[in-house]
């Protein structure tokens, strides 16, 4: 399997994140795969963002899910991009989504588009929440999951295959040998996150690692020659 570099809520080093200027450049800079995060706003619409308070990346304060989709729409997510509507994403950039649910009720707002629009190709859904990717297998056939983890033991391989997702997605800081060599047993797919630096990537290389979650770009560069 090829190395996969995957655009942490697009290039959110070098642009605003969770929004379409962050996605486009990510598509440009030819990332296999772009990283979301998924709200819900107050009258129930897919948002991409990743905190639950709006008040860190944009110019607005308060709850996400206090605000209408219109509401957020007004603001001001970093460079004049507004948030942008889930849909609005699939039908600016093409390439493959991880779309991570950060609020479990989004689960089956998610779901219901994937299906609406057959997804399950395009979209790896992921979270740190096992009854979200849990929920989400159940309603979308053949969708593929990956459950996402910080803090974490050997104990997150058994979570993941009882919540049936096919990868883990894990904090390179806590990543141990034994750990992906479990992980491997169960035939898990492997992602590190965030590698941004040449020695990151180095160690997700020599740990036999399926691909990288990076703020940068120029990780797609280097990485199919590091090994």
């Amino acid at each position: 399997m090829n190395f996969l570099t995957i655009g942490h809520r697009g290039v959110m080093g070098v642009e605003p994140e969770n929004t379409l200027r962050s996605f486009v450049a990510a598509q440009e800079a030819g990332l296999d795969v772009i990283e979301l995060d998924l709200h819900l706003s107050k009258d129930g619409t897919l948002v991409v963002m990743h905190d639950t308070d709006l008040d860190r990346t944009t110019d607005g304060t308060g709850p996400v899910a206090d605000r209408t989709v219109a509401e957020l729409r007004a603001l001001d997510a970093g460079r004049g991009e507004h948030v942008p509507v889930f849909e609005e994403v699939l039908d600016t950039v093409h390439a493959p989504l991880q779309a991570e649910i950060k609020d479990v009720q989004a689960a089956r707002a998610l779901a219901e588009v994937m299906n609406r629009r057959d997804l399950a190709g395009r979209i790896e859904v992921s979270s740190f929440h096992d009854d979200a990717i849990a929920e989400v297998a159940r309603l979308v056939p053949g969708v593929r999951t990956a459950l996402v983890a910080s803090r974490y033991g050997t104990d997150v391989v058994e979570r993941a295959v009882g919540a049936g997702a096919s990868t883990v997605c894990l904090n390179i800081r806590r990543l141990t040998l034994e750990i992906v060599e479990q992980a491997r047993e169960a035939d898990l797919r492997i992602i590190g996150w965030v590698v941004n630096t040449q020695d990151q990537l180095r160690l997700v290389r020599a740990l036999g690692l399926d691909g990288a979650t990076t703020d940068h770009p120029e990780i797609k560069r280097t990485g199919r020659f590091t090994a």
